[in-house]
């Protein structure tokens, strides 16, 4: 009960910080919100849907490395339906979510926690890799130089042999049976490869917010540092304010204060709003799940069998 209270203060004095600076700069806000353009908006929603693609791309590799080769829908109805979890104070509700979800759908709990703690792996050591690279000069990124050293020990930790052995400690600390097989290196490969295209369509919604043609690169490192900060704050529910205090604090000395603040509530609404779409539509396509996963989940429920690499739930070739 106390943690939970402490993580609301957190996120209310998160929101309090983002309140004082919107209050602060009212009027500026509101004539740059009014200045957007709604293509821009429009676009940047667009953009934030593609990105979100882009990573469910990425998070069924690892799926299917790890021995569960799913549809496109039924990988999405696991992550994006169970993920509406992170609004909820603590992490915790998301892995639950995607977990039972996942073994409605054949793959047992350990594989999709796994699943889900690689892919936030895989995303993070991405994203401060691009931010490290895209504002490189940035005195905000400067002075956080420390949250770069975790690039190399991600990289480090992806190792396949050393993946297997951090994985497997965790699910014995999750008191779950262990991963019957190691990630292979390919997958981790063309995991991280989506993992850096999903950035740079992300940094797409940041751009066109901006307004401003030169700030492509800027406005990507930027959204890529703010979330890497929100999420590194893990006791506040999806990063709220966190994650736009940070955007602020890199886009304020580039475009002005009231334009960033503006930008970063016009963000914070396309993912929101994404998050919903991107739900809704995999809960409608994700329904209709091949008849063999019911008894694959059965078999497989204790991990004791393993799908074929090349076939997907129906047996037939993946495509």
């Amino acid at each position: 009960m106390l943690r939970r209270l402490l993580r609301v203060l957190l996120a209310l004095v998160a929101l309090a910080f983002l309140g004082y600076g919107l209050a602060t700069n009212w009027t500026e806000t509101t004539q740059a919100l009014a200045r957007l353009s709604p293509w821009a908006v429009l676009g940047a929603f667009g953009a934030v849907l593609a990105g979100q693609l882009c990573m469910l791309v990425a998070w069924r590799q690892i799926m299917a490395g790890l021995g569960t080769r799913l549809p496109l829908r039924v990988a999405g109805r696991i992550m994006f339906v169970g993920q509406l979890g992170k609004y909820i104070p603590g992490a915790v509700w998301a892995y639950a979510a995607m977990m039972d979800l996942g073994r409605d759908h054949g793959s047992p709990p350990r594989r999709t926690f796994a699943t889900i703690s690689l892919g936030l792996v895989v995303n993070l050591g991405v994203g401060i890799s691009v931010a490290a690279a895209t504002l490189g000069s940035h005195e905000a990124v400067r002075q956080a130089w420390y949250v770069v050293l975790l690039v190399p020990v991600i990289i480090v930790c992806l190792h396949p042999k050393v993946l297997t052995w951090g994985l497997n400690l965790a699910l014995r600390i999750a008191r779950k049976e262990p991963l019957e097989s190691a990630l292979p290196g390919r997958t981790v490969v063309v995991t991280v490869a989506w993992t850096v295209l999903g950035w740079f369509v992300y940094g797409l919604h940041t751009w066109l917010l901006t307004g401003r043609a030169d700030l492509y690169l800027v406005a990507t490192g930027a959204y890529a540092f703010a979330w890497c900060t929100g999420i590194l704050t893990f006791v506040v529910p999806a990063g709220v304010g966190v994650r736009e205090g940070a955007l602020v604090l890199v886009l304020g000395p580039v475009i002005g204060t009231a334009p960033a603040i503006a930008v970063a509530i016009v963000s914070r609404l396309a993912f929101t709003l994404a998050d919903a779409v991107a739900a809704g539509v995999a809960f409608v396509l994700g329904r209709q799940m091949p008849s063999s996963v019911p008894a694959y989940a059965a078999q497989n429920g204790s991990g004791s069998t393993a799908l074929t690499p090349d076939r997907n739930l129906s047996g037939s070739p993946e495509a």
